[in-house]
């Protein structure tokens, strides 16, 4: 059980990360739903909220099948309220909560 699911009262979110070595990406069955879902032609993996319902929806219905052959999709949840973004280590992903950086 993770911190977030300790806490029901709160509303989640929901974002898709990759959580292999390769980078996110989905397969083509996948990207197809996405499309036929949302009412459009073509999309690039890149270009997807993360946090998008759709997405999330079709990872969630296809399950693996919704991977590619470098990817292996998961999906988080964290507190809605959370200012979050992706992070990655050779396309390896987490979500993080936004905080301040200086260099």
């Amino acid at each position: 059980m993770d911190f977030v699911e300790l806490l029901p009262t709160r509303k989640r979110m929901k974002i898709v990360i990759n959580c292999c070595f390769g980078g996110f990406s989905l397969s083509d069955r996948a990207r197809r739903e996405y499309c036929l879902r949302k009412g459009i032609d073509s999309v690039n993996d890149w270009e997807i909220e993360r946090n998008d319902p759709v997405l999330v929806a079709v990872v969630e219905s296809l399950g693996e099948n919704a991977w590619s052959n470098h990817s292996k999709l998961k999906i988080v949840q964290i507190p809605d309220e959370v200012k979050w973004q992706i992070q990655d280590y050779d396309g390896k992903e987490w979500v993080s909560e936004v905080h301040r950086t200086w260099n």
